[in-house]
């Protein structure tokens, strides 16, 4: 992040938009004092007028200053009460010092009614609906005293009525003197409640506009700037011909999210998926799978329906995937290399005398193959670079020869030189006849390595088209509903 800034007014609602890896949330983790800036200034008014330098080297700092932010994720414990959750760590304490409950439960129903909540504030937060966690957050904030609030996509998984009300609250919230950073991709959202808008691009600001003064044509292009990257895959034009259909989905949704999702997937082709924060990519990627369920729907197979029920099913079919979260759901870090190349192919690596030989000799295959900077298949996988990291689980999948890879944000947390070994290695693959779905939230990397890209906003697919001449303002359009 560089040159980053941000200027909020009292009782104002200020929007602060920008493409993924803008350094929206790293702007506001500085903000909230889990990061410290290296340089620069944050001042705060104090009421008079006057503006303070403040420093911020842990959270709590910034709760006592009056700023706060409501996730996405909500910071909420399901199995205690509400007025467990809006005062937790700092429950009242009564002359045995022991919690005075009574208190707790009147100082929260007193900051629930606030935001027009009539609830049982003993109710379990486990039992509530989302925009009810939403608005025990918001009552969390007033508690703390905010002035400040910031709130991260929060329409994300509200209904429209839900939304409605929300923004009743946000502007009673507005008349009352807070102000609102919003941080949201829906450009409907941004116009109907926001005051200015901030826009921010590759770490640095660059520019704020008042909302009755701009459109969403001009919020895109300030989003993208004026650099324009084309595609620049060499077969891409080789590939487009191409028209061997090997895999299809057709009118797919989801309980939760997706909506009569249809597309098609060439041999020897790179799909890119691109969408904003909530498009559903992942949850697209997670039903073809089989991980979670499909509420209607067809996958098709080089021209045979299948019923994909969960990831052995999937796996049986050719399919792997190498998911978005490495370290969490692609490898068991404490496991060696060779035990996490294997997890795919254990039901085949029978007997137990054999099996040692052939992790040893595959995953050395694979070593290298990819070119993994290790000391050998023994080393502890959480040893490795992020990198190198990656290469391991794409060489577990590999291992099961598949015909269609899917790969959720396969550079992500590593560095350009490890970002270019994973294209290479992707162009080898496709131009020996797999087949890649590549989801990536850089519109760069979208560009330079996709052979035909589609874009996703709210669950649909808004945009299919041969990567041939495409830009990243006309790419975002699509990904933000702007363009139909």
């Amino acid at each position: 992040m560089d040159n980053a800034q941000l200027e909020i007014n009292e009782g104002e609602v200020h929007a602060l938009m920008g493409a993924n890896g803008a350094g929206k949330s790293t702007l506001m983790k500085i903000l909230t004092g889990i990061y410290q800036k290296d340089e620069g200034a944050i001042l705060l008014g104090n009421g008079d007028g006057e503006l303070k330098g403040i420093e911020f080297q842990f959270p709590l700092q910034a709760l006592e200053k009056g700023i706060s932010m409501i996730y996405q994720e909500f910071n909420l414990v399901d199995n205690l009460s509400i007025a467990e959750n809006i005062f937790l760590g700092r429950e009242p304490i009564n002359s045995l010092k022991h919690i005075d409950w009574k208190k707790m439960f009147q100082e929260s129903k007193k900051y629930l009614e606030k935001i027009g909540m009539e609830i049982d504030t003993k109710l379990k937060v486990g039992k509530l609906s989302t925009a009810q966690k939403q608005s025990v957050e918001i009552a969390k904030c007033l508690s703390l005293n905010s002035r400040i609030i910031i709130m991260d996509e929060p329409t994300a998984s509200l209904t429209d009525y839900e939304i409605k009300n929300l923004f009743n609250l946000i502007k009673d919230l507005k008349k009352k003197g807070y102000s609102i950073i919003y941080i949201s991709h829906r450009m409907e959202e941004i116009f109907s409640i926001t005051d200015r808008i901030t826009v921010m691009k590759d770490g640095c600001y660059v520019n704020t506009l008042k909302t009755s003064d701009t459109t969403e044509n001009e919020l895109v292009r300030l989003m993208v700037g004026k650099e324009v990257i084309t595609q620049t895959r060499d077969n891409a034009s080789k590939v487009n011909k191409n028209k061997e259909t090997i895999f299809s989905v057709k009118n797919v949704s989801s309980k939760s999210l997706l909506q009569n999702i249809n597309f098609n997937l060439n041999k020897g082709e790179i799909l890119g998926f691109f969408g904003l924060v909530g498009a559903g990519r992942t949850e697209l990627a997670r039903v073809i799978f089989g991980i979670d369920k499909m509420e209607y729907g067809e996958v098709w197979i080089e021209g045979e329906m299948v019923n994909i029920k969960n990831p052995y099913e999937a796996t049986r079919h050719h399919i792997g995937l190498v998911p978005e979260d490495r370290k969490d759901l692609g490898l068991i870090l404490n496991l060696p290399i060779k035990n996490n190349m294997s997890l795919t192919k254990l039901r085949y690596l029978n007997p137990f005398i054999l099996r040692k030989q052939l992790e040893n000799r595959m995953s050395t295959q694979y070593i290298n193959d990819l070119s993994i900077a290790t000391s050998g298949p023994n080393q502890i996988t959480a040893e490795l670079s992020g990198g190198n990291q990656q290469k391991v689980v794409i060489a577990k999948w590999l291992s099961v020869s598949p015909k269609i890879l899917i790969l959720d944000e396969p550079t992500r947390g590593i560095d350009i030189g490890a970002k270019n070994e994973i294209y290479k290695l992707m162009g080898k693959l496709v131009d020996e006849g797999m087949s890649i779905i590549m989801i990536s939230s850089e519109l760069p990397e979208i560009l330079n390595v996709s052979d035909r890209v589609i874009v996703m906003h709210e669950g649909k697919i808004t945009f299919d088209h041969k990567n041939i001449g495409l830009d990243q303002e006309t790419i975002l359009q699509y990904a933000m509903g702007v363009r139909k």
